[in-house]
Parts: structure tokens; sequence; C-alpha cells
């Protein structure tokens, strides 16, 4: 049994690799291309796209995976669309040249992500019953195996940076789509080989309303929850701006002959790969904070952190020193993203009834991921557009320095209308 143990382990590390090497192989460096593209006013859409789907699609899938088809094959199934859709959008994008348009890749792009982003929540489903069947405790086990998606990420974005094709960077190039769509089709492959999940054709109570976790908008009767919750959305509008647009300001710095050559600018993917190491070890501090501090410093903690993260941004400029407050902002990230997101999941799961645990860490994510990201990717999109690509005199600096402030009134909202007392659901 303990053989089997390390061989599943091993085979789940492979297995996490890949799922986010997927994700890690555009997810920073998009914005930039389709900036490259004349696509810029339309990168909000992109970005929003997987907020959108991540409103539903989970939930689909998922009963699907729970009711109809083993949740490993459900697994394979949507990483072969998704990767088919991905390929198809970068050889579009190939055969277009200088003249892409919108409709089409948006197109090709939505159903790609569409079937990638419930991928997320099944590839748990599929770690935890492979754990399952070799006699090991998941909440011990996976941990350790989930680290290494992080660094799957990591590494896609590394080889995005410096991987050149026909001498350019895949980052400034739509190469960056056919090696994600690669990548799922690999995975695709490679899921088959996974541990079978039981499938419950039974009756069950409930259905979509379930699995989206709207019977937990019951919690919003009491007035704790729901000033958590819409601090989760108002939070959770800050999740994609750094993603959709990051890179496309480091890149627009290109065109300055003074930081045209800077490593920020070259190799701004790999700058960014900074915040991905720092999430991971931000992990680590999650328990001692939560344990000294409470919910509601630790939450303020990283709203303040959003707020640097921002302002960084604002402030920097791609050579010395100005290059270390970009660093700075990738380093903070870890705690704006960790704090929020992770302690934000185990408030939940320590103040509601077991009943409803289920259903409210799904109303969480659908209004920080879902509803959140989705609002908020719009609402930057529509500031980048306003002092970027529509005014006379494109100012990316007045641009963080608006999504610094947001960040700032929220938090100190915040301290008004959140009390940091025990909360049980009954």
């Amino acid at each position: 049994m303990e053989n089997q143990a390390k061989t599943i382990s091993a085979k789940l590390i492979l297995f996490n690799f890949l799922e986010f090497a997927v994700w890690g192989a555009y997810l920073t460096s998009l914005g930039r291309y389709l900036g490259n593209a004349g696509l810029g006013p339309q990168i909000k859409w992109f970005f929003a796209m997987q907020g959108i789907v991540s409103i539903f699609m989970p939930a689909i899938v998922g009963i699907i995976a729970d009711r109809k088809i083993q949740a490993q094959k459900v697994f394979a199934l949507c990483h072969l669309l998704a990767g088919v859709f991905m390929i198809s959008a970068g050889l579009y994008c190939r055969t277009a040249g200088a003249q892409v348009e919108f409709a089409p890749l948006f197109t090709l792009y939505s159903f790609s992500v569409a079937f990638f982003m419930p991928t997320i929540a099944l590839s748990y489903s599929v770690a935890y019953n492979a754990f399952a069947q070799v006699g090991k405790d998941p909440v011990k086990a996976f941990p350790p195996v989930r680290v290494f998606g992080t660094v799957g990420f990591i590494c896609s974005m590394l080889a995005t940076n410096w991987v050149k094709i026909d001498g350019v960077a895949m980052q400034d190039s739509y190469t960056q789509l056919i090696a994600s769509g690669i990548l799922s089709v690999v995975l695709f492959g490679y899921a088959l080989t996974m541990p079978a999940c039981p499938v419950n054709k039974g009756e069950k109570k409930g259905g979509l309303m379930d699995a989206l976790g709207l019977n937990a908008f019951a919690l919003f009767k009491d007035g704790q929850f729901a000033v958590f919750f819409i601090f989760s959305m108002l939070l959770g509008a800050s999740l994609q701006i750094t993603n959709g647009y990051a890179n496309t300001f480091l890149g627009s710095f290109g065109e300055i002959e003074a930081y045209a050559h800077t490593f920020a600018v070259e190799n701004s993917n790999a700058l960014l790969a900074i915040s991905q190491t720092s999430e991971t070890l931000c992990i680590l501090l999650i328990p001692f904070f939560m344990k000294r501090f409470g919910i509601k410093k630790v939450i303020l903690i990283a709203m303040f952190a959003w707020v640097l993260r921002f302002a960084f941004f604002g402030l920097g400029t791609p050579d010395m020193p100005g290059v270390l407050l970009f660093i700075l902002s990738c380093i903070v990230y870890g705690v704006a993203f960790d704090f929020f997101n992770i302690s934000g999941s185990l408030y939940v799961e320590q103040c509601v009834s077991e009943e409803i645990r289920s259903s409210a860490q799904g109303l969480f994510m659908l209004m920080t991921n879902g509803l959140g990201a989705t609002i908020g990717t719009l609402a930057a999109g529509a500031v980048v557009d306003h002092y970027v690509y529509n005014a006379a005199e494109p100012s990316w600096a007045a641009a963080w320095y608006v999504f610094a402030a947001y960040s700032l009134v929220v938090a100190i909202a915040f301290i008004f209308a959140f009390k940091d007392t025990p909360v049980k659901s009954k």
C-alpha cells in the first residue's frame, strides 16, 4: 500500500503540474499579445470571460461528474475540448497575421476557457479520490502535491518569457495559445491513466442551484455574513486586474527608448512570476496570522496589500531603482491574494454549519472569482480605456492609482462595516 501511495503521489504531482502549466502559458501574457495585435481595448472581455464561465460551468460539469461520467473522464474530455479550441485560436492568429479580429479570436478563446475553468475543481476531486483509494488522508497528503501546480504555472510563465519562436518571444506572440492548447491535449491523455472516480447515479436532492451554492444565499439573512460576502465581491474585483494588464503595462515601456531594453520590459513575464512564487510562500504564513490577529485584521492586511500592489505599479519604472517597486508589487501580491482567498475560505469553513458548508464555499467562490472578478475586470477595462487607450496622453500610472484608491476605499469601509466576532449559522 505504501508503494502504491508513493506512485499515486508521483502521478498527482505531474497531474497538478500540467493542470496549472496550461493556465500559466497564457494567463499573465495574453494581455501583452492582445495589445500588440491592436486589441488592447478588448483585453477586459477576454479576462471577464473567465469570471463569467466560472459562475455556471463548474457547477454544470460537476453535476455530470457526480452523476453521469467518472470525474477523471470528464476532466480529460474538458481538456481535450479546451485544447482544441485554444490551438484553433492560435492557428487563427497565425493565419490572420497583422489583421487579427476580435470576434473569431474571442469566440474560440471563450469556448476554450469555458471547458478549462471547470477542470480546476475536477482536479481536486480526482486527487482526493486517488489518495482515498490508497488510504491517504487528502487533507495532509494533497497540499504538498498541490504546490507543484503553482510550480507548473511558474515554469510555463518562464517558458513563455524566455522561449522564442521565429525570433519572437512567446509572450509577444500567438504561440502562447498553441502551447497552452498542446499542454491541454497532453493532459487529456494523461488524465485517463488516473484512478477511476465513483459515480452516484442514484437520485440526489437539489441540482444546479445547490451546486452553484445558491441555497447558501440564506446566509445573507445574517448581517455578519452579508457584509463578509459583499466585501468578498468587492475585493474579488481586484483579482484579474494585474493578470489582464500588468504585462501589457510593462510592455508599453518598450516604446520609450530609455526603457526599451531593460529586463522588466524584455522579460516582463519572468518578473511577474515573482508574484506566484510569493503566493506559494505566503500560504505558510496564514495559520500564524489567523491565530494571532483574527479574520478581520488578516483580510485588512490583504486589502492594504492590494493598495500597495497597484500603487507600486503606478510609481515604478523599468530602470533602477524604479524597478524595485515592480518587484515589491510582485512580492506583496502573495499577501494580497492568499490572505484574502485562503483566509476567507477558512473563515467560511469555521463559521457555517456542516450541512451547508459546501454551498457556502460555492457562494464564496461565486462572489469572488465569478461576480467580483467579472465586474472588476470590466470596470478596470473602462478605467484603462479612459486613461490609456482613449486618452490623448496615455497614462498607465493614473490607472494604477485609481485601482489603488479603490482598494483603499474598500479597506476603510471594511474597518467600520465588519465586526470580528464569531458567527455560527443555524
